[in-house]
């Protein structure tokens, strides 16, 4: 008897033989003719035996490996995460199950697991939590930032000064020590924003096994929020404007430095060797405790320019990576690379430097959504899929960084 996967396989390659029918009869430009017609019906006939012979094998396994557990008594032997482990499988298996045929397919009671009071299907928590694990790979910013998780659509901040230590004797009281909130302590806000994203699916992945489904999922979805959330990060214009407070956004009161030099392309102050001075002052001006822990970040044209200039003595201070996964080094320092940032020009926030993890906060919560798109893309053989994801971020100890700025047109 063949297993639930094998027959998954066997209607694929039935879709694959019936799309290469339609496939042909498009390029020449007309219908099917009888035979055509009578292949594409037959397809059709066994797509749906298929359909139903793997869900009774399914159901089947299901039971056959119910029956498998070990027997402890009258009662199955307990397992550490018995319920929940279950209840996680099936949350699992019901999100598949709308992936693969959508909502009207669902039984009831597998509804009821991944849909939320707004009608929304929810994907399953663990499956999200790696979502999450997958996007440092693919961005800048959330490898570089601090993250936290949230379940509230704002998080709450103060302002606070720096915390104050004193010598003394805990016996005598002979300490002097000073709250570290400020006596008029400025409230903020970072709010949590919608991040929605497109992720297209060709039909033939849709019939593929479980764990090949759930990493197809799994890549498709991160690779269509990472980008954007990145770009959020980096430059977004804040709450107003639907999006994160940036790093380079004005909306961070990141202190900058300007420049000696506007393009440095030039001579003297303007000279390519001036920027290499400009961000040897960047560096120092970054407190030390931050810069134990510092790297610079810039556009890769940027990056470029940097690798090109040399010392009086010929050498270059930029250091290509020998080790592969490694960002190059500048003056010691890691570089790294987020082409939203602005590019060399005059009066142009090009550059940063310091400590990313305690000055940038990535605020992640928990609830992605997901709505299916059958019909927009049936001439292709996709099925769309629109994720919500939820995210906030904030520049919360803008003194640990430092933005270099070029000097305005004509003043270098």
């Amino acid at each position: 008897m063949p297993t639930s996967v094998e027959l998954r396989q066997e209607r694929a390659r039935i879709v694959e033989q019936m799309r290469a029918i339609t496939e042909t009869a498009e390029a020449e430009n007309r219908n099917l003719d009888a035979t055509e017609r009578e292949s594409y019906d037959r397809g059709e006939a066994e797509f749906r035996e298929l359909t139903e012979r793997i869900d009774r094998a399914e159901a089947l396994e299901q039971r056959e490996a119910e029956q498998a557990r070990p027997l402890h008594g009258d009662r199955a032997a307990p397992r550490p995460d018995d319920g929940q482990g279950d209840q996680s499988q099936q949350r699992r298996a019901a999100f598949l199950q709308f992936v693969r045929r959508g909502r009207g397919e669902m039984a009831p009671e597998q509804r009821a697991l991944v849909e939320n009071a707004a009608g929304e299907i929810l994907v399953p928590e663990d499956l999200e939590t790696e979502i999450y694990r997958s996007l440092p790979e693919l961005t800048v910013m959330r490898g570089l930032a601090s993250t936290r998780p949230t379940t509230s659509n704002r998080v709450r901040r103060r302002s606070l000064d720096e915390v104050a230590v004193g010598w003394g004797s805990l016996e005598t009281g002979e300490q002097t020590l000073t709250d570290s909130m400020p006596s008029t302590p400025r409230e903020e806000w970072t709010y949590i924003e919608d991040l929605y994203g497109l992720a297209k699916i060709g039909e033939d992945e849709l019939d593929d096994t479980d764990v090949n489904l759930e990493a197809f999922v799994r890549d498709s979805f991160s690779r269509a929020i990472a980008e954007a959330e990145d770009t959020g990060f980096a430059v977004g214009a804040g709450h107003a404007s639907n999006q994160p407070v940036g790093l380079f956004s004005s909306g961070g009161e990141v202190p900058t430095i300007t420049g000696t030099g506007s393009t440095y392309n030039g001579t003297d102050a303007n000279a390519p060797g001036a920027l290499l001075d400009d961000l040897r002052r960047l560096i120092y001006a970054v407190p030390a405790q931050a810069r134990r822990n510092g790297a610079f970040l810039m556009a890769s044209a940027t990056e470029l320019a940097i690798s090109q200039v040399k010392d009086g003595n010929g050498q270059y201070l930029w250091q290509p990576s020998v080790i592969a996964g490694r960002p190059n080094t500048f003056l010691g320092y890691a570089v790294h690379n987020q082409d939203d940032i602005a590019a060399i020009a005059a009066g142009a926030s090009i550059a940063a430097f310091g400590d990313y993890a305690s000055a940038y906060r990535i605020y992640d919560r928990q609830g992605m959504t997901l709505k299916r798109l059958e019909e927009l893309y049936a001439e292709d053989g996709m099925i769309g899929f629109k994720v919500r994801f939820r995210v906030g971020g904030d520049v919360v100890r803008p003194d640990r960084v430092r933005i270099l700025k070029t000097a305005a047109a004509g003043g270098a």
